[in-house]
């Protein structure tokens, strides 16, 4: 009896195989090969505009990224729209999970709408802010002026000074009802009987918020804040559609950097370069999440 299960479980482990083996060679196909190629190319001096002189360099790519004050000027970018951005999302995305978590009327309604600027593809979203903020009849120089903020009409994306708020503001706007529709989630899964008793030791609203709907979501808002991290330290699509990394370099970000190297440049032996370079950042700050959640289930 014990034979015939144990030849029945190597039957099922077969064939488990057999069904996931068309999933693993896609993943190999579409993944893992462009990725090991993007490393190989990060070490070869390769550009198509003279193919017949590529050759191995060894590190002298990265030597040059080094020193490549483009690239750090880029990377800079990159983090202040990351940090900015995720946090607004984070604080606006917790107020707005909190509306959509109470029980009132017509609560799917407001639910649906607060996911609306999330389910609009980015380029869309993208081009729209680019209408609002057009400064000849853009809709937001037309209220800050009436409204007596401004007294003539700005260009918010031509403007060094503002070109990158501008774009961050456009990406809280599309993102947060993501950040709100995780930590919902974890709000639901908070037993309604943990306020009870808070209620009945006599916390406030504001307490029971402190001592118990913070410690519950700490997770949930971990993985949000991962999730929406690494989204936005490879940001492409809004920059690309609303500036195209300008006024000068003012909002290149490095995966914009690294595609106009390997598609205008035609230069993929440094362009992989930047590439791997966003791929080890992304690695490192995955790393630092994980650990975060790996301590934090360590100690519970």
């Amino acid at each position: 009896m014990k034979a015939s299960l144990t030849h029945l479980e190597r039957k099922k482990a077969l064939w488990g195989c057999v069904f996931v083996a068309p999933a693993i060679i896609l993943i190999l196909l579409v993944a893992v090969y462009p990725l090991v190629q993007t490393v190989k190319l990060s070490f070869y001096e390769y550009s198509l505009l003279a193919v017949q002189d590529q050759k191995f360099i060894g590190l002298k790519n990265y030597d040059t990224l080094v020193h490549d004050t483009r690239f750090w000027n880029s990377l800079l970018n990159t983090c202040l729209f990351s940090l900015a951005s995720v946090f607004c999302e984070l604080v606006l995305g917790l107020i707005l999970a909190l509306i959509m978590n109470l029980p009132f009327r017509y609560i799917g309604v407001v639910r649906a709408a607060a996911l609306v600027p999330w389910a609009i593809p980015s380029v869309v979203s993208a081009t729209m802010w680019l209408w609002l903020y057009n400064d000849q009849w853009g809709f937001i120089n037309i209220f800050l002026e009436k409204i007596g903020v401004i007294s003539q009409f700005h260009a918010w994306l031509s403007n060094t000074d503002s070109a990158l708020g501008a774009v961050i503001i456009s990406d809280v706007w599309k993102t947060t009802p993501f950040m709100a529709l995780l930590i919902l989630a974890g709000l639901q899964m908070i037993p309604k009987d943990m306020y009870e008793s808070a209620s009945v030791d006599g916390a406030s609203r504001f307490r029971q918020f402190m001592a118990v709907t913070l410690p519950m979501i700490k997770p949930t808002i971990l993985v949000a804040v991962l999730f929406r991290t690494l989204d936005s330290f490879r940001v492409f699509d809004l920059i690309y559609v609303m500036t195209m990394g300008g006024p000068g370099n003012a909002t290149e970000v490095t995966s914009l950097y690294a595609y106009k190297t390997l598609f205008k440049n035609l230069d993929f032996g440094y362009g992989s370069t930047i590439a791997v370079s966003i791929l080890i950042v992304i690695a490192l700050i995955s790393s630092v999440y994980i650990w975060t959640l790996s301590e934090k289930e360590g100690r519970t």
